[in-house]
């Protein structure tokens, strides 16, 4: 760079240190472009230091006045989902929020949500790795609804490490120019004997300064403007080094703080009697004065969920609630059931195209509705006033919650506070804020800040699910090779109303079949076939089914990948071959071949195993990432089965955090054990059955295998790969061919041991 020097002092780090500040020049410097963009730093002046970072105009050198700033459908190239969240997100990447206080502390307010799945920890290594701040010394908290943000404060679609790394970045790295050139004119040094190390910026000549004795002198100068060089990811010293969670003490401690762990003043406990059936409504309450006049009762209310009972203990409240007689209308789905409803989807599958031939297969599938189960239930605080509303919730898409909130209380947009808290889990559960608007009617409905608790059974049954899924897969095939592979896939109607929609129809022509529906749309940008299989087409269609439907971890990948990984197999023994050289055989990638020959080789693919048992392999590519599976399972008793070893190994471009990426596969890991051999959600009569973890057969410890080997392989980019929702679909496809092979029974109904075996709760 003009008028610079990059230097590694003895114990230090490359840093490029910025011209003078009396270099009239010094605001006009081009640092050397990276990904062929500049980084840009605006700061606005206070007793602190706080940064908001920018992409600049796409400059590859001072004075090239060919270059020119991309049109947005040239930023990108869209490969899947997550792009598209990127690229609706661009027009406010700028507005992330950096602080230096006058601790000499880092703190990033995120606008994402943490669910556990490590976003905060992440965040945090990526500011340490630019300021050369200590890890200790850098907090992420979590920001307010930001309605400013547009499209950019949606927690979804594995976008979050992707979409802010580089603004991230650009943020930490500015406030290290700042605080740089704060020094330089301190001393009044020459910027090639500065660079920055633990929290301190330090000179040649030995003379230091901890970042806190900067900061109010790097707010207060006077420019405007600075230009900031991000670290090379060659120069990383603590991103892509396995790092424990920055909360992980807290949280096994007891000491993390959820939404019902606020002190809010005033919160009264509150629960809700809801319908015998999906969607059903009230019509009236039959013996309210007789349960005002048990103890603790403070108030009850009908809100359009159901019966909201007030009282002084959450205790006062379920028995308040449970002793309840109500006249209730219908629901969406009464007198419906599992088979009819299989009956429907199977009835609207789209017909294959592809005339079946000598050598071909066609089979059908199942999956059965899932319910999210995080730890955490639903639940919010909600302070509605006349004119005003505060709410704390654990929210993944708060602008549309705040934005349907207003519309439904009628109470002005920007006299609308939400507080987003970090939840117990999430799996996609999050993206809807049922909670946060029923606890902020029945604050209006009572005048009371209300402090709301769904139950295990209220969340079972009425919270989110996973669609049932329907699938038919056509191939043929002749002299070794596949011609043709077609799946179609039929399912009730998935809930697009948490804000994934608005961004569909924000980025619009642009979208590989722009005039989809959005869950066409989503399921292109998804659901990929990794192999060479000819002529290949994956089609989805809705049925008008209205339930709590919900994007699922993974959405429609675990079920259609696990699905289509099953007739790899099957494939490959109609064709004589070994499924793992037939998978390494048709891969698209060198990438893809790397990880699942690596698990293969771990796992010692295809030794000699007891009757009974069996291995099982498949592979997985999403959101610029990849992953396979290998898995061994112990069937010798067909409806107890249990995966006794694992072995994933993932590429996820440019890893973070490998100890978060390994926690997201194990994660995977573990729905995909559940979802395949046991966990689904019965529905009877227009209601779920199951209404506790006892109920909805989710792995225990004893259903995990004990021996489980992850292996994190070097990308080949620098930037991140989606994460979050990787993980679950290749398992599947992994543990219903160890099935298959194990037991002789080729499984086509998912969870594949899924009885009735409890008494279910009164309705």
């Amino acid at each position: 760079m003009p008028g610079s020097t990059t230097e590694r002092p003895k114990g230090g780090q490359h840093r490029t240190v910025q011209p003078s500040l009396r270099d009239s020049t010094f605001g006009k410097v081009l640092s050397r472009p990276v990904g062929r963009r500049r980084f840009l730093a605006y700061v606005v002046a206070g007793s602190t230091l706080t940064i908001a970072a920018k992409f600049g105009v796409d400059t590859f050198t001072a004075g090239d006045a060919s270059a020119q700033i991309p049109s947005p459908p040239q930023l990108l190239d869209i490969q899947d989902l997550g792009d598209v969240l990127i690229l609706a997100g661009k027009p406010t990447e700028h507005l992330v929020r950096l602080e230096i206080t006058d601790e000499g502390r880092a703190v990033l307010e995120l606008p994402r949500a943490e669910v556990g799945q490590g976003l905060t920890t992440a965040f945090a290594m990526l500011v340490a790795e630019e300021l050369d701040l200590p890890l200790e010394m850098v907090e992420v908290t979590l920001a307010d609804a930001r309605p400013e943000l547009l499209f950019n404060q949606l927690t979804g679609g594995s976008n979050s490490v992707r979409s802010m790394y580089g603004p991230v970045r650009a943020a930490a790295a500015a406030a290290r120019s700042r605080l740089l050139a704060a020094a330089q004119e301190l001393w009044g040094a020459a910027p090639e004997d500065l660079f920055t190390q633990a929290g301190k910026v330090l000179n040649k000549d030995a003379r230091t300064a901890g970042f806190s004795s900067l900061t109010a002198l790097a707010a207060a100068m006077p420019v405007d403007r600075i230009v900031a060089q991000p670290k090379d990811p060659s120069e990383f010293t603590l991103v892509g080094t396995p790092t424990r969670r920055k909360d992980a003490r807290a949280i096994v401690t007891g000491k993390q703080v959820y939404t019902l762990d606020l002190d809010i003043p005033g919160a009264t406990p509150t629960m809700v009697r809801r319908p015998p059936t999906v969607l059903g409504t009230v019509e009236s309450v039959l013996n309210e004065s007789e349960v005002r006049a048990m103890p603790g009762i403070i108030d009850i209310a009908v809100v359009p969920t159901g019966v909201a009972v007030l009282a002084e203990t959450f205790g006062q409240a379920l028995d308040g609630k449970n002793a309840l007689q109500v006249e209730w209308g219908g629901g969406s789905i009464d007198g419906r059931n599992d088979e009819d409803i299989k009956q429907e989807l199977r009835a609207a599958t789209l017909p294959a195209a592809v005339p079946p031939l000598l050598g071909g297969l066609e089979e059908e599938f199942d999956f059965a509705f899932v319910s999210h189960a995080p730890l955490e239930t639903n639940c919010a605080i909600a302070d509605v006033r006349e004119d005003s509303a505060e709410i704390w919730s654990g929210m993944k898409s708060p602008i549309v919650a705040q934005e349907t909130i207003s519309l439904e209380l009628g109470i002005p947009h920007d006299n609308i506070k939400l507080h987003v808290m970090q939840a117990g889990g999430s799996f996609g559960r999050r993206l809807y804020w049922d909670g946060a608007i029923e606890a902020a009617h029945i604050s209006k409905a009572t005048g009371r800040v209300v402090k709301l608790m769904w139950s295990r059974i209220d969340d079972m049954r009425h919270g989110r699910m996973r669609v049932r899924t329907h699938h038919n897969i056509r191939a043929t095939f002749a002299a070794g090779n596949v011609l043709s592979f077609e799946h179609r896939v039929a399912t009730p109607v998935t809930d697009w109303s948490h804000g994934l929609g608005e961004i569909l129809t924000s980025i619009g022509a642009q979208l590989p079949g722009g005039n989809l529906t959005f869950t066409e749309t989503v399921f292109t940008l998804t659901v990929k076939m990794p192999y060479n299989f000819g002529a290949t087409t994956q089609l989805i269609l809705e049925t008008p089914t209205k339930m709590n439907t919900a994007a699922w971890r993974g959405v429609y990948s675990p079920n259609t990948r696990g699905a289509e990984e099953i007739m790899v197999d099957e494939i490959a023994a109609s064709l004589g071959k070994d499924p793992f050289e037939f998978r390494m055989e048709h891969l698209k990638e060198d990438s893809y071949r790397e990880v699942l020959s690596k698990v293969a080789e771990v796992g010692n693919w295809g030794r000699s195993m007891p009757a009974g048992h069996a291995q099982g392999i498949a592979f997985h590519e999403e959101y610029r990432s990849c992953t396979a599976c290998l898995v061994e399972l112990d069937a010798t008793d067909p409806q107890n089965p249990r995966v006794t070893k694992a072995v994933i190994a993932g590429n996820y471009g440019l890893p973070i955090n490998p100890m978060g990426l390994k926690a997201q596969l194990l994660g995977g890991l573990t729905d995909a054990i559940s979802t395949t051999l046991t966990a689904g959600l019965h529905i009877e009569d227009g209601l779920p059955l199951e209404g506790s973890y006892s109920q909805f057969h989710y792995a225990r410890q004893k259903d995990t295998p004990t021996d489980v080997e992850i292996f994190i392989l070097p990308g080949d980019r620098d930037t991140p790969g989606g994460a979050g929702e990787l993980g679950v679909s290749a398992p599947v496809g992994a543990i219903a061919n160890a099935y298959a092979r194990a037991t002789g029974t080729k499984p086509r109904s998912f969870p594949i041991i899924f009885p009735v075996d409890f008494e279910p709760f009164p309705r």
